[in-house]
């Protein structure tokens, strides 16, 4: 898309493009939503952002007629029915045509859950079938049964299937029964982030290009004896929504169930950092202090360093003893921004 076509599509309104890219307002320093209502400026005085990321940190500001900051997690209308739709009924297959006939555009529809989800819309329906029919094996259903209730017409082609995602066969995973996590990709200002759930709680939130993400998933997977597999549940759905809240500064405190593995010495130093007051740092000495142990300075900052639930576990609020900003999984300059915008909030 050129920066010509985006130009229209600012002008015209295009909800379309709405979240697919920011334009930003050289004379006013400002940034917008495609969709928004202020006056258009000329085209000479507009650059184009992919991300929010990359618009604030050109030292542009949200825009607060059409507030980007707010809608960078929102799922359009129409997808969020799709969705509803796919997960209500396993057996939901819809051609490019059909689409078409519903209103969508299937290209568009592409891009938004390869963006989102890391697969087009057809992988994810395909996905969403193998972990409903999973769901159902655990649960004691027949692997036939399974198989029929989630819209596959043989067995044959259903392990074949259940194989590749899986890794093991239905009738393997029915005697030895593995847990899922379920991941979810979603924007956020500060760049993509990844939601990972299990049953019982959210897992996993990190920022999409951490280095350390991928051994994070393996050890998840390992020290819960699970599959990780794209999709939604409460857990994560309730992550993007209360991280979009916290963003665009409604939210201060977290409610979504946590399910963190790790040792008893990493669970007393996650405890003490959601004791830390939004908007309030503290020290790592003063983090070891709290929980009783003054000396494991260096095992608290290893233990900090190890915490899988960015900004839910406030792992940036904790600074060198001298005050400066110190390592963090997500980059210093996101911990920079994340401790200024709580600043800024209280």
């Amino acid at each position: 898309m050129t920066e010509n076509e985006k130009y229209t599509a600012l002008v015209e309104k295009d909800p379309a493009y709405d979240g697919a890219f920011f334009a930003a307002v050289k004379t006013t320093g400002i940034f917008c939503r495609t969709t928004c209502t202020a006056r258009k400026p000329k085209r000479e005085n507009v650059c184009f952002y992919d991300t929010i990321h990359d618009a604030l940190s050109a030292g542009y500001r949200p825009c607060k007629i059409c507030r980007p900051m707010e809608s960078a997690n929102h799922i359009p209308q129409e997808i969020a029915q799709l969705l509803q739709e796919v997960q209500a009924n396993p057996q939901f297959r819809v051609t490019e045509w059909e689409l078409r006939q519903c209103g969508f555009d299937p290209n568009t529809l592409r891009r938004w859950f390869q963006k989102h989800y890391g697969m087009s819309f057809q992988a994810f329906c395909r996905m969403n079938r193998i972990n409903t029919a999973f769901g159902a094996i655990k649960d004691g259903n027949s692997v036939l049964d399974a198989a029929l209730d989630s819209g596959y017409s043989s067995a044959s082609g259903f392990a074949s299937a259940f194989e590749k995602v899986m890794g093991t066969a239905p009738g393997k995973a029915k005697r030895e029964p593995k847990n899922v996590l379920i991941y979810q990709r979603f924007d956020a200002p500060l760049g993509p982030m990844v939601a990972v759930a299990s049953e019982q709680g959210l897992c996993l939130l990190e920022f999409g290009d951490r280095r350390m993400l991928e051994s994070e998933f393996a050890d998840l997977q390992q020290r819960l004896d699970a599959v990780l597999l794209p999709g939604t549940n409460e857990f994560t759905q309730a992550a993007v929504q209360q991280i979009g809240e916290y963003f665009a500064g409604t939210r201060k405190t977290f409610t979504v169930p946590l399910h963190a593995p790790g040792t008893a010495f990493q669970q007393r130093v996650w405890a003490a950092l959601r004791e830390i007051p939004f908007g309030e740092i503290r020290s790592y000495g003063e983090i070891a202090a709290a929980i009783g142990e003054p000396k494991a300075v260096r095992a608290v900052g290893t233990a900090n360093g190890m915490n899988r639930l960015a900004i839910l576990i406030p792992c940036h609020r904790v600074i060198g003893a001298d005050g400066a900003l110190t390592g963090y999984g997500g980059g210093l300059w996101r911990k920079d921004w994340l401790l200024k915008h709580e600043q800024e909030q209280n």
